[in-house]
């Protein structure tokens, strides 16, 4: 979609918005599912970009400790425990400007990819920078999801991140799609933009071809000692659900996912989210280093909404080897 049709939906009053955002929904999500997906860090902090948002980063005091890249039976042992309690995609995020083929790093992920992938989970991943042929062996590994968010929109990207640029995020899409993988890409709200920047943001990604397969939408968890901690307000609820919707009608296939951020909402807040459109949430007591709801909480507030989990999709590295390569338009 163009900025100016975002820009009118998203001037609607806000039940006008709802109403075409809910019959978007229905009509390409009749079974009134929410997807449960676990994200685990496999490697945590010493990050050498300067994302001014991440307490990943090396550049930031921020407290947090740096850890080596967890041992291929410790992630199957998470992966497993995702499953046992409902979640059908297992999402693995390690804290690096990118992957090169070849390294012992990369693969040790490979290994990890294919234990994931051997227990019927979808596999996502977000490593970074891709280049071609790391695409591609992800692919071939099991890897069904590459996410690699925009985070906000391009002109507003230089004021958060200098150690890449807004292209470089757009030429991992590419290699992603590329080989095969569906792309999970979203963005940050709080981070200091405008409405028009996240108009904007989401006007790229709707032009993704083919579209994105999920589109998290995070808010911004101020962490103290990062450049935006304190600088931001926290983000309105009610603006949140706009972007929610407005996202709907525009990626009207791709799931929405509740995504950073959902700790600090109520149960009433994120009922609205799903009403928006959100159908996907990060489930358990973690994100990469932040908070998130408890996961008997999680499922108590899916069964009084009359929702269900979505039950988990059958995977077959036949199938999954077989999708056509595509890229970015």
């Amino acid at each position: 979609m163009e900025f100016n049709e975002l820009k009118k939906l998203h001037d609607l009053p806000l039940f006008d918005l709802l109403q075409r955002a809910r019959a978007v929904h229905d009509a390409h999500w009749p079974e009134r599912e929410v997807q449960l997906c676990t994200l685990l860090s496999i490697k945590t902090g010493g990050c050498s970009e300067d994302c001014s948002y991440c307490s990943q980063s090396s550049r930031y005091e921020t407290g947090l400790e740096r850890e080596a890249l967890l041992q291929r039976q410790a992630v199957l042992e998470r992966a497993q425990e995702a499953k046992a309690t409902g979640s059908t995609r297992f999402c693995m995020g390690a804290a690096w400007r990118g992957v090169r083929a070849g390294t012992e790093k990369f693969e040790t992920v490979l290994g990890m990819v294919r234990d994931v992938a051997d227990l019927g989970l979808e596999v996502c991943v977000t490593l970074g920078e891709l280049g071609a042929e790391e695409a591609r062996q992800l692919r071939a590994a099991g890897v069904t999801a590459y996410n690699h968010n925009l985070d906000t929109s391009p002109e507003h990207y230089p004021n958060i991140v200098s150690t890449h640029t807004f292209d470089d995020r757009l030429s991992t899409i590419h290699h992603a799609q590329n080989a095969g993988m569906s792309v999970c890409c979203g963005g940050i709200l709080g981070l200091g933009e405008s409405v028009d920047d996240r108009l904007k943001m989401l006007e790229v990604l709707s032009n993704f071809n083919p579209q994105p397969e999920s589109v998290p939408i995070n808010t911004l968890v101020p962490i103290e000692g990062t450049p935006l901690f304190g600088k931001t307000g926290r983000v309105d609820t009610f603006d949140l659900v706009r972007m929610i919707a407005v996202t709907r009608i525009a990626v009207p296939g791709a799931k929405v996912r509740l995504s950073a951020g959902r700790a600090e909402l109520s149960q009433e807040a994120q009922a609205l989210c799903f009403f928006a459109g959100a159908n996907s949430i990060f489930y358990g007591d973690r994100l990469l280093t932040t908070g998130n709801p408890q996961t008997q909480a999680d499922l108590e507030l899916i069964a009084r909404l009359g929702l269900s989990p979505q039950a988990p999709v059958p995977l077959r590295h036949e199938e999954t080897g077989a999708l056509a390569a595509c890229g970015v338009e």
